[in-house]
């Protein structure tokens, strides 16, 4: 009997979500015109195309596309935009660059996505105080190309060309995480769009103090919230000063834990270095065949110092710690073209680990721990790898404990992704086993909110959903994404 149950039961939810499909896309015909009100004729697509292009980031989630996409100039048109949608129940998903690795931008339930493309000015400048605002369509490299002849830089550097509130909504950090810290310790204040079409700044309209002890902090609370209870329209960012002088290095090493304990030592040293990166052998090998490099084919760190010649002569001793461990002589990159292309191959690990399988796809793993246990769980990762014969290279930001294994499988293959999948959650609860969290900087998306409430807790997780169901009641921002 529970079998014909079952089939009516299936028969009735298929005809639900049939009829759901069909009353959501006759609501999506009848608000056409007021989007077109807002924003233009040119505003407003339903084109297959760009659909598609907006229900997809750089992961391997399926494409997701929404009924329309919308491309609002200004924060009153996406004010007004949103109390379309939420006037009419329709989901919202806010896009900036697509450049997301967790599936983020997926329209789950169909609804409108926001394009902020067009919105890409740099607003306030203030160079004297070192902080500036920018919208959500200027990007990381748009950014510093605009302040290049002010002696201020943002360095915030996740790899890719993000835009820098779409790097605010996932939290994201990067390469000199280590020395400058991540995006949420650099934003200022954002003015965000709530689900209701209202405009909010979280530390007050206008203000941008270096430190404030004023009420909730508002402005973490929409960092990393990953466009699930609001769309943010402008961030107001700290700004550093060009270092007056930048040496790189790279030191080969004999095994994988003299690499990761090098790190850790010169951390405890005190050492203010800019970057420390980690390549594994198979990372190091597929960058020198993809960016036509010559390095060792061992374990490898890529090093970066900042500050006055002076400064630079005192950092760079760490020299004597990685040969303590067996390190090489440093290899120095003192010019900037050197440089740039050190770490443009540190940028392009992503396309290197690719090109091992032409034609695979790729998944980063996303875990950080504190220092101490990073030469363990890197050194037991390293091991299941191989034990599982896996093709992931690790790569990491190993000054901050955060490292990814860029794992490279064939999509048609199910027994190579079932083996990727439950090493992805060993690599995730061995991390979390640890005091770690699974994800360091890529951001929850859809494939850890299971992992998520391991990590927080029950009633951790309860306080989320109770500030979701309050700022966005009817579940139109983003659903799907962070929370089960």
């Amino acid at each position: 009997m529970w079998i014909f149950r079952s089939v009516f039961l299936f028969s009735d939810l298929l005809s639900f979500c049939c009829c759901f499909f069909f009353l959501q896309k006759s609501v999506v015909d009848g608000v056409l015109p007021s989007f077109r009100s807002v924003c233009g004729e040119d505003g407003v697509s339903l084109s297959e195309a760009i659909r598609e292009q907006h229900g997809k980031d750089e992961s391997v989630h399926k494409c997701c596309p929404p009924d329309v996409v919308v491309f609002p100039r200004s924060v009153d048109e996406v004010s007004a935009l949103a109390k379309i949608c939420h006037m009419h129940c329709l989901p919202i998903i806010p896009f900036g660059t697509g450049t997301g690795l967790e599936g983020g931008v997926g329209a789950m339930k169909g609804g409108v996505c926001f394009s902020l493309r067009n919105m890409d000015q740099v607003l306030d400048l203030h160079v004297e105080d070192f902080d500036v605002t920018v919208e959500p369509g200027v990007t990381r490299k748009a950014l510093n190309s605009y302040l290049r002849d002010t002696g201020l830089w943002f360095p915030v550097d996740p790899g890719a060309d993000a835009s820098l509130c779409g790097m605010a909504a996932t939290s994201a950090s990067g390469t000199n995480a280590v020395r400058y810290g991540t995006m949420r310790e650099n934003i200022m204040n954002l003015e965000v769009v709530l689900a209701d079409g209202t405009i909010i700044n979280t530390a007050g309209k206008g203000r941008r103090p270096r430190k404030t002890s004023a009420g909730y902090n508002l402005t973490n609370l929409f960092v990393g919230s990953e466009g699930t209870l609001g769309i943010i329209t402008k961030t107001t960012l700290r700004l550093y000063g060009i270092p007056e002088a930048v040496v790189s290095a790279v030191c080969s090493f004999p095994s994988v834990q003299a690499a990761v304990d090098s790190t850790v030592q010169i951390l405890q040293s005190g050492v203010p270095i800019a970057r420390i990166e980690f390549l594994d052998d198979v990372m190091i090998d597929a960058c020198n065949r993809f960016s036509s490099l010559s390095y060792p084919v061992t374990p490898t760190l890529f090093l970066e110092f900042h500050g006055s010649e002076r400064s630079l002569e005192e950092q760079v001793n760490t020299s004597e710690i990685t040969q303590c461990n067996g390190g090489s002589d440093f290899q120095w990159a003192k010019d900037e073209e050197t440089r740039s292309r050190l770490w443009k191959a540190r940028h392009d690990a992503w396309y290197a680990a690719l090109a091992l399988r032409p034609g695979c796809k790729a998944y980063a793993t996303d875990v950080c721990v504190p220092l101490s246990m990073l030469p363990q769980i890197i050194v037991e990762t390293k091991e299941d790898l191989i034990a599982n014969k896996l093709t992931g290279p690790i790569a990491g930001h190993v000054g901050d404990g955060n490292f990814h294994c860029l794992m490279v499988l064939d999509p048609n293959d199910p027994d190579e992704l079932q083996r990727v999948h439950l090493f992805t959650e060993r690599l995730a609860r061995r991390a979390l086993a640890m005091s770690g969290t699974c994800t360091g900087e890529h951001g929850v998306g859809l494939g850890k909110r299971a992992l998520l409430v391991e990590e927080m807790g029950a009633q951790a997780i309860q306080v989320m959903q109770s500030l979701k169901e309050t700022l966005d009641p009817k579940n139109l921002m983003n659903p799907g994404k962070v929370l089960q």
